[in-house]
């Protein structure tokens, strides 16, 4: 399954940091957005590919916090990268315990700060594939379901077909069905998905 490119947002309300932010995330060739604000950010349809955010704690109107509340009230899973001019632990505390992936103060070292959105692009990718495969999932029928389980089980046509009780034919045909609305070519991709989405091999 192919991901598509990440992005990275920023939201900071100082123009300066905006860019030493921007250009330290192109040189590390990430594709940028930055927001002078989080109200901008609110206001820009997230894109369907993975993404972080990179977000100051501090900014006059919604802060980084409110901003961070307003996405989970949306049902955001867009990992969180706080940088903070001072280190109160409170705030990061509150932060951390919000979801956010890292809380770094000012001013922060190139090599930190690429780290955490390396990590927070990980996540996101993860996160990305997962609402990808469970969208593909939920097209599948409830015959097919089984069908897919007992695949990922290791068992052969035949098998599957004694067991649900059915034609050798019929079982193949799902089998087609499964693999292309899964987006998918092989048993081992079929396994791996069934792995990342928790579901249990039907070995009956």
């Amino acid at each position: 399954m192919t991901e598509p490119a990440p992005i990275v947002f920023v939201v900071d309300d100082d123009p300066s940091v905006r860019k030493a932010l921007a250009r330290l995330l192109k040189s590390a060739l990430l594709p940028v957005e930055v927001f002078a604000s989080a109200q901008e950010l609110l206001e820009r349809p997230l894109p369907d590919a993975p993404a972080c955010l990179i977000l100051d704690v501090r900014m006059p109107g919604l802060n980084g916090l409110d901003l961070q509340s307003a996405l989970a009230e949306r049902n955001s899973s867009l990992p969180i990268i706080f940088v903070s001019g001072r280190g109160n632990i409170a705030t990061a505390v509150r932060a951390m315990k919000g979801g956010a992936v890292d809380f770094l103060t000012k001013p922060v070292k190139d090599t930190d700060l690429l780290r955490a959105v390396r990590a927070a692009l990980v996540r996101a990718a993860e996160q990305h594939e997962i609402a990808v495969i469970s969208g593909r999932l939920s097209r599948l029928t409830p015959r097919e379901r089984e069908v897919m389980k007992h695949v990922i089980a290791g068992k052969l046509n035949k098998q599957i077909a004694f067991d649900l009780g059915t034609g050798e034919q019929n079982i193949k045909i799902h089998r087609g069905r499964v693999m292309h609305k899964m987006g998918i070519e092989s048993v081992a991709d079929l396994v791996r998905i069934a792995e990342k989405l928790g579901i249990e091999r039907n070995r009956d």
